[in-house]
């Protein structure tokens, strides 16, 4: 079954439009990456979600996401994000496996 991996990246009102700016500037290396599924940057809507951003990556196993992680091009890909101050306030990073999975 798929990995998959989300950083969850509190962002306060003020610094939306440059994260969001910031993540459409990104990269883009993690689809290079062997064992890679998908991609979402998730903004939130609702008061429930606060302030909080989530950055969803899908992996087809735990191994292919350790791969990329200690990638130069995992590296490459966030020293482009260090260009100015950070816009997160904390962020923490979840693990998970896919127990169940449907889609059309």
């Amino acid at each position: 079954m798929s990995y998959v991996v989300v950083n969850a990246i509190e962002v306060p009102s003020q610094g939306r439009d440059q994260i969001e700016e910031r993540f459409a500037q990104r990269a883009g290396q993690v689809s290079k990456a062997d064992g890679f599924e998908s991609f979402e940057f998730l903004r939130p809507v609702n008061e429930e979600a606060g302030d909080t951003y989530l950055v969803y990556t899908r992996w087809a196993s735990k191994e292919a996401f350790e791969g990329w992680y200690s990638s130069k091009a995992f590296t490459a890909g966030h020293a482009k994000s260090t260009n100015g101050p950070p816009v997160g306030t904390g962020s923490q990073v979840w693990h998970y496996e896919v127990v169940q999975q449907e889609s059309k």
